[in-house]
């Protein structure tokens, strides 16, 4: 399809000028340059992560005679995203790619994305039944299926049994007790400092993240089931509500974790300085290793009217292509396919697999700690659909940016939430690049 000069100017908006352009287009160039045999696939997996997507393609290259994958590796975050944009506004993307689904709004409606063929994925064994439905859904546009989810990786609570069962915390069974509010978990969370001997309660990272403050303030407005609506050319939210979450979460801080970043946080619970920690499920394989400890897992804890924890998902989608050649997509399904079915290695890493034979299956229900979080992929609460929001995204830096002046003392948290609805305002000031 014809793109729209504005779509192709889309790298320049997203990568925050022109000096953006100048990487994507390199990338371009390098997938152009590669070899036809092999399937071209971007991710920006490194480290454990890295490491066993590599292990899965290869079990998959071993299973499909003839299937040869070249995997380039991108950085993660704003670089990432411009590149791919550039890459599919020209006609030239690599053949299958890693998208965040909170990156989704900004992509299919652009023509960014070609759509995936379900009836081709049912060939190769995978059906739409098999997918997570909630994220799923989240990758359809106009009728058609564009992103598939690899996985669901949540925002959640990591635990030291024996501490959390002398505060009285945890059933016989070692699994989280509902708090029962916003009181309920301030309760909770001192009933913890006075039991533990290291003196720290819960513990939360936030202070110069770029992403923190929105899981958790996203995670509780969520639950409260208030309007957030990022249409039309004004923010529509509760700002009442929003003001009550973060009181909240500057209570939820003190006094312990106002001034704590994520490494500190993480820190204290790996050498069990702290019993409680709220964080992203790709932190279990390291709390895996702590030892002595009696590891717990939890979904984000429900502390308002229905639970919800924020969520993303690392979705395949197809990059836009100009004249792509049928039997070379073939191979992609077949490779996805194939990898969706292998997810069950990705699920070691923490992530809960958006496959569901795998998370059904009787050796994923054997996994900890990661069984134990898994039904958070039932209830994720996927950021809002716009197209200047998600991971790495601006917005969200902004919008972590004006909560963190709460949550250490500087402003109120209704000056925070005005902060946060202007920023919001700003881009939906701006249009809608697709």
């Amino acid at each position: 399809m014809a793109l729209a000069r504005r779509t192709l100017l889309r790298g320049a908006l997203f990568g925050g000028g022109a000096a953006a352009l100048a990487p994507a287009l390199s990338a371009c160039g390098a997938s152009a340059a590669a070899s036809t045999d092999a399937v071209q696939y971007w991710n920006p997996f490194t480290g454990g992560d890295g490491a066993l997507m590599k292990e899965m393609v290869t079990e998959v290259q071993g299973a499909a005679p003839g299937l040869k994958v070249d995997t380039t590796v991108l950085d993660w975050g704003q670089s990432y995203y411009t590149k791919l944009a550039m890459a599919s506004a020209g006609g030239r993307g690599p053949d299958v790619a890693i998208m965040h689904v909170s990156r989704f709004a900004g992509y299919a409606p652009g023509g960014l994305l070609d759509p995936w063929d379900m009836d081709l994925f049912r060939e190769f064994g995978v059906t739409l039944d098999d997918i997570n439905p909630v994220t799923g859904k989240r990758g359809r546009y106009d009728g058609d299926q564009y992103a598939l989810p690899l996985d669901t990786h949540p925002f959640v609570v990591f635990y030291d049994k024996d501490v959390m069962d002398r505060a009285g915390l945890v059933d016989s069974d070692g699994r989280l007790i509902p708090f029962g509010g916003p009181d309920g978990y301030l309760e909770a969370a001192e009933k913890l400092r006075s039991v533990n001997k290291g003196g720290l309660g819960p513990v939360y990272g936030h202070v110069n993240d770029a992403a923190q403050n929105w899981r958790m303030f996203w995670s509780l407005y969520r639950q409260t089931g208030a309007e957030f609506v990022l249409t039309g050319k004004k923010t529509q939210v509760d700002r009442d509500t929003a003001v009550k979450v973060l009181t909240f979460m500057q209570k939820l801080v003190a006094p312990q974790c106002r001034t704590m970043d994520p490494t500190t946080s993480v820190g204290s619970f790996a050498s069990r300085k702290a019993p409680m920690i709220f964080t992203g499920e790709w932190d279990s394989a390291a709390f895996s290793q702590i030892k002595g400890i009696e590891l717990g897992a939890a979904p984000f804890p429900q502390i308002y009217d229905s639970p919800a924890g924020w969520a993303d998902a690392h979705m395949f989608v197809l990059p836009h292509q100009k004249n792509p050649d049928e039997e070379r997509r073939r191979t992609v399904h077949r490779m996805v396919a194939e990898l969706l079915k292998a997810s069950f290695t990705w699920a070691r890493a923490g992530h809960i697999p958006g496959y569901l034979p795998i998370v059904e299956s009787r050796k994923y229900r054997q996994l900890e700690p990661q069984v134990e979080y898994a039904a958070a992929a039932k209830t994720p609460a996927l950021d809002p659909p716009a197209w200047f929001m998600g991971a790495g995204a601006e917005a969200q830096v902004q919008l972590c940016q004006a909560m963190q002046t709460a949550l250490v003392g500087a402003n109120s948290a209704a000056v925070a939430v005005d902060k946060m609805i202007k920023a919001l305002d700003f881009y939906l000031s701006k249009p809608d690049p697709a």
